[in-house]
C-alpha cells in the first residue's frame, strides 16, 4: 500500500486537503512529513497538526509502509507554500514562484517568475529576462511560492480590527536558487493530483 494511499483518507475524513507527503533522510533517521491545510484558512493549527498526527497513528502503524524507522511530521503549508497540485497554480496565479525541472525543459533545470496558470498539462509562467514560458506540469518537481508583501496580504484574513498593516520586510535572500539540499528537493516528493 502506497503512503499517499494511507494518508490521504484520513486527512480528508478530518476535513482537510492534503497538500504534499515528503519522506526525505536515511534508513534509521527518515522523516515523513505531510503537509496538510484546513479548507477554510489554507493553514493548520498546532492544534489541528496534532490531530492529523494521531490519526494517522494507528494507519501508518497497522500498514508498515516504511521498512527502517522514522519520524512522522505533521505541517501546515506555511505562507511561501509549495505548489503540489493543479488547483494551487490557478489559485496562485499573479504571484511569483520558483520552481525545479527534472527532467530539464530546454536545457532548463530551474526558473523564477510570476505565475499566469495552468491549462491542460502546461503551467505558464512570466520569466522577467525571458517573458512568458511554458512548462509541461509533470516536469515540476519542486516548486515553492516566494514570500512578497503581496503574498502576505493574500494569504492573511483582516484582524478583527480591520487594522492589517503592511511591515516593510527585510531583503529576503534566495534559498531555493543553488541549493540542491532545500526540503523540495525533487528526489523525495510526492505530489497530489486534484
Amino acid at each position: 500500500m502506497t503512503l499517499d494511499a494511507i494518508i490521504a483518507p484520513v486527512v480528508a475524513d478530518l476535513g482537510y486537503d492534503l497538500v504534499r507527503i515528503q519522506l526525505s533522510g536515511k534508513p534509521g533517521g527518515m522523516t515523513l512529513q505531510v503537509m496538510a491545510e484546513d479548507k477554510a484558512t489554507g493553514q493548520l493549527t498546532l492544534g489541528q497538526c496534532a490531530e492529523v498526527s494521531r490519526a494517522l497513528d494507528l494507519p501508518l502503524e497497522t500498514a508498515d509502509p516504511i521498512e527502517s524507522e522514522y519520524a512522522l511530521e505533521v505541517s501546515s503549508p506555511g505562507i511561501d507554500r509549495p505548489l503540489t497540485r493543479r488547483s494551487d497554480w490557478e489559485k496562485w496565479a499573479g504571484h511569483e514562484v520558483r520552481l525545479k525541472l527534472d527532467p530539464p525543459v530546454d536545457s532548463r533545470a530551474r526558473a523564477h517568475g510570476v505565475i499566469i496558470g495552468i491549462t491542460s498539462d502546461m503551467v505558464s509562467i512570466d520569466v522577467k529576462s525571458v517573458g512568458a514560458i511554458s512548462l509541461p506540469f509533470a516536469a515540476i518537481c519542486a516548486a515553492k511560492l516566494v514570500l512578497t508583501p503581496k503574498l502576505i496580504n493574500a494569504s492573511r484574513p483582516l484582524d478583527s480590527s480591520g487594522a492589517d498593516e503592511l511591515i516593510e520586510l527585510p531583503e529576503i535572500a534566495d534559498d531555493f536558487a543553488d541549493n540542491d539540499s532545500d526540503p523540495d528537493s525533487c528526489n523525495d516528493n510526492h505530489t497530489t493530483e486534484d
